[in-house]
């Protein structure tokens, strides 16, 4: 690993605020796939978190300068981002796009397996989706990208205790969720791993 990928975000900052372009290449290359899991997780559809990682490192250029580390790590401040993008394109749009587009499932050799993965993928994000927004939020946040609740709670812009009984509640309901529907028992590590 050369000098300029073990560079750390700051450093980085700090080289494409005097505008060096390849630092910014290598923070978009660095945080880009978590954003994007993020916003696909938060809006159903591959197409708009494609949009939302656009806007969010559009917006992350324009405002370099008003990102303060003492407020949290990079990753936290993009999330926050794109947060606000995803709800802001999801008022824009007035409903959130399907979620029956279909996954390339590599990696699974036997059809019939990648099929039952992805029918249980698709009512694992169905159930997801119609949870609540500030109940989506934390379940994204916590378990799928996997922020503590500090970093969490910076990102939603509330106090700790309200991720953690957020994310008490908001597992309640994908669980109840999950378990009126039928033939979905437990999920295989496939179909987690997919959810995103």
């Amino acid at each position: 690993m050369d000098a300029t990928q073990a560079s750390s975000d700051e450093e980085l900052i700090e080289r494409a605020l005097r505008g060096e372009r390849e630092a910014f290449a290598l923070l978009y290359g660095r945080h880009q796939a978590p954003v994007y899991r993020f916003a696909r997780a938060m809006t159903g559809s591959s197409s708009l978190a494609e949009d939302v990682v656009q806007d969010v490192f559009l917006t992350l250029m324009r405002d370099l300068g008003r990102y303060d580390v003492a407020r949290g790590a990079l990753r936290t401040y993009l999330f926050g981002i794109a947060r606000n993008i995803a709800r802001h394109k999801a008022r824009t749009v007035r409903r959130l796009l399907s979620l029956t587009e279909i996954d390339d499932w590599a990696g699974i050799d036997d059809p019939a397996e990648a099929f039952a993965v992805a029918q249980e993928t698709l009512q694992l994000r169905r159930c997801l989706s119609a949870l609540p927004s500030r109940y989506r939020e934390v379940i994204v946040l916590c378990d799928l990208q996997e922020l503590d609740y500090a970093e969490t709670a910076t990102v939603l812009g509330v106090p700790v205790g309200t991720v953690r009984s957020r994310l008490h509640r908001g597992r309640q309901m994908l669980l109840e969720r999950l378990r009126q529907r039928a033939g979905l028992r437990s999920l295989t590590p496939a179909a987690k791993r997919c959810v995103i």
